[in-house]
């Protein structure tokens, strides 16, 4: 019984093996196929990539090469240096007729290639570039896609350090404007064109972060350039950056106001604390001119005035100010002790006075008596007695009174009115200057923006 169940299922598979061999012979493995169409268009004798594809529809035109871009990210901006490290997705594409192979009725959508230098590729540049590298990590991120009907597809990730010249006029309430340039090196206009693919030709990853700045957007342009040796076609793309205000508001103008308004202390102090005042004003001028000198350090030195300078010099000049009022302060002191002795001079010279007018009412009262009397030649110490009471009238004449003089008197000594006075001009000239900056380099910043 067993031997019969054998015998069948034998049987069974002696018939279906004609018809395995038959679908087996049916199925067609396309990757086999792929080999033998890279055989055939790029073997020996078949391809060189020495000669560049022609132009339009088989023509002697220049070989169009459309090229677009994909920013993965931008990882620094150094104002020192002047440059700026873009990482990128970088794309041509070109139509290259010696390249069509058949696709088997749409079987094979593309063929892939590692290898750059088995096809004719674009000598474009970066020229702008001060450093860049490829990436190889785990493979090379390069490819080239061939496509039925001869089009030719290059991709790499690339690295890049591009010089960026920045106007720091404004600093910290620029924008700048950094650029990708790219050309050909060697094909002039009459072999190789550049053009910006249609469409989308610059796409920017959505969660990208600067640490300082923004990207407000960015604009795609030409620039062929003409040489000695021809003209050279040439692509660009300018990012416009927005610096972020919010970390130097609070890095450098807040702290720079609270050193002047503490300068200000000094005013309020009385005017014999003379080593608590001049701590106090010391202090804060050296601490200014670090917080200074650490700004400078952090920027490069350019020729012309930025904002930041104007910003910190006139914060400088107030904290200078208020210790050089200090030292008007105390000349002042000095001299109101010399006023003092003036007025009591002047105190006497009043007593004198008084003493007098008595004396000459005196005579007054007796001069019918004593007419006949007096002598017919004044002493001469009567002319002495008449001048200095001409000069006690000088200073009494009245001064004409003002509310300013009013609320002045109010404070006996001239140094105390100094620092008074000071109390108010400082923060008035301050905020007067603050007013006037914020409206000048903020309306500017509106300028440049239009």
């Amino acid at each position: 019984m067993v031997a019969v169940k054998w015998g069948y299922s034998v049987a069974l598979l002696l018939l279906a093996l004609p018809h395995l061999s038959w679908a087996n012979q049916g199925k067609v493995n396309f990757r086999e196929k792929e080999k033998q169409v890279l055989d055939q268009i790029l073997g020996p004798g078949r391809y060189d990539a020495r000669i560049r594809p022609s132009g339009v529809n088989g023509t002697d035109g220049p070989a169009i090469v459309r090229v677009n871009i994909f920013v993965r990210s931008i990882s620094k901006i150094d104002d020192v240096t002047m440059e700026y490290s873009v990482q990128l997705t970088f794309r041509e594409q070109w139509l290259d007729e010696r390249l069509k192979f058949n696709d088997f009725g749409g079987k094979i959508k593309y063929l892939t290639l590692t290898d750059a230098q088995r096809v004719w590729m674009p000598d474009l540049f970066f020229s702008n570039e001060k450093e860049g590298h490829f990436h190889n990590i785990i493979m090379p991120n390069v490819y080239i896609r061939i496509f039925p009907y001869g089009s030719v597809l290059y991709s790499i990730r690339i690295s890049l350090t591009l010089s960026c010249p920045m106007n720091l006029k404004l600093y910290p309430l620029d924008r700048q404007v950094c650029s990708l340039r790219m050309a050909s090196y060697g094909w002039t206009t009459d072999d190789l064109v550049f053009l910006w693919k249609d469409g989308d030709p610059v796409q920017v990853v959505k969660n990208l972060h600067l640490p300082r700045f923004t990207l407000e957007k960015f604009l795609t342009d030409y620039c062929n350039s003409k040489t000695n040796t021809g003209e050279y076609s040439c692509l660009k793309v300018d990012l416009l950056f927005k610096r972020e205000f919010s970390y130097y508001l609070i890095q450098i103008y807040i702290p720079c106001c609270m050193l002047v308004i503490v300068s200000w202390v000094s005013f309020w102090l009385d005017q014999n604390a003379i080593p608590a005042r001049v701590s106090l004003g010391v202090t804060t001028l050296l601490t200014m001119a670090t917080q200074t000198s650490g700004i400078n350090a952090s920027l490069p030195p350019v020729s012309y005035t930025k904002a930041i300078d104007v910003w910190t010099g006139v914060c400088l000049t107030f904290v200078f100010g208020a210790l050089l009022e200090f030292a008007l302060v105390n000349y002042a002191s000095r001299s109101d002790m010399h006023r003092e002795t003036m007025k009591k001079q002047r105190r006497q010279c009043e007593m004198e006075h008084a003493a007098s007018l008595e004396a000459a009412a005196d005579l007054l009262e007796d001069g019918a008596t004593t007419f006949a009397m007096k002598p017919l030649v004044r002493h001469p110490g009567d002319a002495l007695t008449l001048e200095k009471v001409r000069q006690c009238e000088i200073h009494m004449q009245p001064k004409r009174e003002n509310c300013c003089r009013t609320w002045l008197s109010k404070f006996p000594t001239r140094s105390k009115r100094i620092d008074v006075i000071s109390r108010i001009t400082f923060p008035l000239v301050f905020a007067l200057f603050n007013l006037v900056y914020w409206s000048t380099y903020l309306f500017r910043e509106d300028a440049e923006r239009e």
